[in-house]
């Protein structure tokens, strides 16, 4: 789904240009950073010429292939506008053509190249739009409603008709809509269901369309659709009392077949072909024993590029589709490959990698020959990138003798003695920390000396879907344990300083987080919690119609007296009276994933127990920050681990 998980700051995405603050205090400058000036400190210059070569790193994302030439388009993002930039060949400068609004989510490009939409929303509420834009002379018009939330358009193959989700039906289930981009009046409800469908491709003839249900994380189901009827066909019924996710699925060349991942008989997510006809699988991947996160199929539908993900680290294979033999593609280093898009020559494959010292560099590989080419590659404003940490991959065990893992980073061997360190946990619960781009993190570690840790404990993906479940509904308190089986782990190391730890983590990460400052609260010096649910039961009521099932599904339903009772006693908003150490807590006021009343209720009730709380609250800004609010964060950030971990 779109924007499932919250950008952090740590992580740059796309090329921001950066504006410099010089002034004494970023406090209130504009509308997108206002926070509470009572409990933040000001910001001094000194400060923000310190850390700003770590907030001015950037790149580029990738956007396509011009349609009829070896073109690479990339997404330059600016608090002006996202552009598309041209690169005519590796290495080449980008040049910026075409221009969209700020704020634009993303841009998707017809297959012929003449046209595209676009996704936005208004100070980051959520409220997604869907933009048609012709290229040809620079107008925009709006396809969808203007008031639901429309995501993730398809093209036809034609380049005459797009699908997207929508929840206009009833702004709880997200159906899908088909419509010419520049007929809004062609706009109908295509498929309706009760959950959040999905569509993944078009029928090479343009008469069908795939397309999935998404319940949770551990459950989905495959649809195909007639386009013109509207008739559609379950592919994958429920087998058994075990439910089954199913996911990235495309047709094959002859349209008779599709291709797709599931977790079916699998504790991992396994490259499939399904015979239409019969339904039957054959599995393609059998040889990894780790998830098959993403793949795509060649234009002629000849190759199928896919990305396993072993240990967080990203592995590219081709696959043959006539012969369904598997060539794995040398790639040494240590990192996440994203985005593959074919050339309409069949032959070059473009994706985008990432590591500790690589910035969202574009990539293209030649199938036929095997060279690799990098198009674009990411700045860092004079750092030298190439000396940044490199991740090592720990493992310590939890309470119940499991094997919890994650990636640690060391700060320069400069740094002597035991050091720091900050515990840093990812959202979801159904994502996962990996060997990506550290963005401006890399101040605390080159520059403060802190080790940075980014644990994937139970409930994250990418272990199996038995790992994936370990956290839900009763066991939510578990995954708490696995990061109290880390401090025991930090104690053991002799490098690192167990009487000076941090913790943070960013939406779920950010109840993570707040839970630790409950129940360790003598271990730790301090807690920052961005975007963190206080309490599962008011997070529940309040979050927005479109997530709330799907939430529960997860977290457990609070209307269940049993489980309410259980989220309630294990709530950090009720167990304020345990929390000792100072907190930090950061907030978008338009948030529709974690509502502002989780940080309200949180700070309101650490105030009266006299816990020292920083609170940032960001005007017009939703679970995602912009480069502004980014900023202010981290400057408040620093200071707050300055003052409370490092002193």
């Amino acid at each position: 789904m779109l924007s499932l998980r919250r950008r952090s700051w740590r992580v740059i995405v796309t090329a921001w240009l950066l504006v410099g603050l010089g002034s004494q205090s970023v406090l209130g400058q504009g509308s997108n950073a206002a926070a509470d000036s009572d409990s933040l400190p000001q910001v001094p210059a000194s400060l923000i010429r310190e850390v700003t070569p770590y907030t001015s790193m950037s790149s580029y994302g990738f956007a396509g292939w011009h349609p009829s030439r070896r073109e690479i388009w990339a997404k330059a993002i600016t608090a002006s506008y996202l552009g598309i930039a041209s690169v005519g060949s590796p290495g080449d400068t980008p040049h910026v053509g075409a221009l969209f609004p700020a704020k634009t989510y993303d841009v998707y490009y017809a297959p012929n190249g003449k046209s595209a939409v676009y996704v936005k929303d208004t100070d980051g509420n959520e409220q997604f739009q869907v933009y048609a834009y012709d290229s040809s002379n620079r107008k925009t018009a709006l396809l969808s409603d203007g008031k639901s939330r429309n995501t993730e358009p398809v093209w036809s193959n034609r380049s005459d008709w797009v699908i997207y989700s929508s929840n206009r039906r009833n702004g709880t289930d997200t159906d899908l809509y088909v419509a010419k981009p520049f007929e809004p009046n062609t706009t109908r409800l295509l498929a309706q269901d009760k959950g959040y469908l999905k569509i993944f491709d078009w029928s090479p003839d343009d008469r069908q369309a795939l397309f999935y249900n998404w319940l949770s994380a551990n459950e989905s189901y495959l649809y195909t659709i007639d386009v013109t009827s509207g008739e559609k066909t379950l592919l994958t019924p429920q087998n058994g009392a075990e439910k089954v996710a199913y996911d990235y699925a495309q047709f094959s060349a002859d349209g008779k077949g599709i291709y797709l991942t599931t977790d079916r008989d699998s504790e991992f997510l396994r490259l499939a072909f399904m015979d239409l006809a019969t339904k039957n699988l054959t599995y393609l991947s059998d040889a990894i024993k780790w998830n098959v996160e993403l793949f795509s199929l060649s234009p002629d539908r000849k190759t199928l590029a896919f990305v396993s993900n072993e240990d967080g680290v990203s592995r590219l294979h081709l696959l043959d589709t006539a012969t369904n033999k598997v060539k794995s593609i040398a790639w040494p280093r240590v990192g996440v490959i994203s985005n593959l898009h074919w050339n309409n020559n069949n032959t070059d494959l473009a994706f985008t990698f990432v590591s500790a010292r690589s910035i969202w560099d574009i990539y293209s590989l030649n199938v036929a020959t095997g060279k690799i080419e990098r198009w674009v590659k990411g700045t860092s404003d004079g750092l030298d990138a190439d000396k940044f940490s490199e991740p090592e991959i720990i493992h310590w065990k939890s309470f119940d003798d499991r094997q919890i893992s994650g990636f640690l980073y060391r700060p320069p061997s400069k740094f002597t003695g035991k050091r720091p360190v900050i515990i840093d946990i990812h959202g979801g619960p159904d994502d996962q920390a990996r060997p990506d781009f550290n963005g401006a993190d890399n101040y605390f570690i080159n520059e403060l000396g802190v080790v940075k840790i980014y644990p994937n404990v139970r409930g994250s993906t990418g272990y199996g879907k038995t790992f994936l479940k370990l956290d839900n509904g009763f066991k939510r308190e578990d995954a708490i344990k696995d990061i109290g089986a880390l401090l025991d782990w930090i104690k053991t190391q002799s490098y690192l300083d167990s009487d000076r730890m941090l913790v943070t983590g960013v939406s779920y990460g950010g109840y993570v987080a707040l839970s630790v400052a409950a129940s360790h609260s003598d271990r730790i010096r301090a807690v920052e919690s961005i975007s963190g649910q206080s309490n599962l039961v008011t997070f529940n009521e309040h979050t927005e119609d479109w997530r709330r099932d799907r939430r529960r599904e997860e977290y457990g339903d609070e209307r269940d007296p049993k489980m309410r009772e259980f989220l309630n006693r294990i709530a950090p908003l009720n167990n304020v009276a345990k929390i000792k150490k100072p907190l930090m807590i950061v907030q978008g006021e338009n948030d529709a994933r974690v509502p502002a009343s989780e940080a309200d209720q949180i700070v309101a009730a650490l105030k009266k127990t006299g816990t020292p709380v920083w609170y940032l609250l960001a005007k017009n800004e939703g679970h995602d920050f912009t480069r502004k609010t980014l900023d202010l964060q981290l400057y408040e950030t620093v200071m707050f681990v300055k003052e409370f971990l490092l002193k």
